[in-house]
């Protein structure tokens, strides 16, 4: 068994991204350009990029806008040079947070996100200070009432790494990073339907947090997801609603 409120969390914070689909349209161009610059403009050979493009898919990005990225990134029009950071902290109680950005200034990034931590009570910490915490995997979330059995077999046969039944009925699937679509894929193809999928840096021992502690984590999640540099978020929170 796993998280307890997993299901609850993933469709809260679905859900507040949902609310900031015009704003993530140029996270995820940014994305899918650096995808495209490191592996290559054709998804079916980049891993990463079918991600992205997936992603893009999910929040109705229109299609010219996903096609300008990607030329962006090969080179077929002109584009910014992001580069890769990531960001480790600490959060309200001690909570681990990643925070993974693509930028073209460094100098500004780092000082927002730094505000952001201060801000909100929170502290940036130095490279490898929490990452040790979170597994680097795709994780492929269904929800409760899954026929666990029958997802278990189908996602063995699809090449998935684990099964994770929450104590709230949700089940995880895990899978290594590269294999994250061909399994989505593969289970949908099945007739089963992924709610929530990705890549994503998975907290190996969770934080519940409640109360006024839940609500001072969360302004600080929301600061750092607001900064337009900032493409991901990682945390061992939990919040009980």
């Amino acid at each position: 068994m796993a998280g307890h409120s997993k299901w609850a969390n993933i469709q809260h914070r679905k859900g507040r991204q949902d609310e900031k689909r015009s704003a993530s349209f140029s996270k995820i161009a940014k994305e899918i350009t650096v995808s495209a610059k490191m592996g290559g403009g054709d998804a079916a050979f980049n891993p990463r990029l079918r991600l992205a493009v997936d992603k893009a898919k999910g929040v109705n990005m229109p299609r010219d806008k996903i096609d300008n990225a990607i030329k962006k990134g090969t080179g077929e029009l002109e584009g910014v040079d992001y580069v890769e950071i990531r960001y480790e902290g600490y959060g309200i109680g001690g909570a681990a947070v990643i925070v993974d950005c693509l930028t073209d200034n460094k100098t500004r990034t780092v000082a927002d996100v730094r505000h952001a931590f201060n801000k909100y009570g929170g502290n940036l910490g130095t490279d490898g200070c929490v990452a040790f915490q979170f597994k680097h995997c795709g994780q492929l979330l269904f929800a409760p009432g899954t026929d666990e059995a029958a997802l278990m077999d189908a996602a063995i046969e699809a090449g998935a790494d684990d099964v994770l039944t929450n104590d709230d009925g949700s089940v995880e699937v895990i899978t290594s990073p590269n294999d994250t679509m061909a399994v989505k894929e593969a289970l949908e193809a099945a007739g089963f339907k992924v709610e929530f999928g990705g890549v994503t840096m998975k907290a190996e021992n969770e934080t519940q947090l409640t109360g006024d502690e839940a609500v001072r984590m969360q302004k600080l999640i929301d600061a750092l997801e607001g900064l337009d540099d900032v493409q991901e978020v990682y945390t061992s929170v939990v919040i009980d609603e």
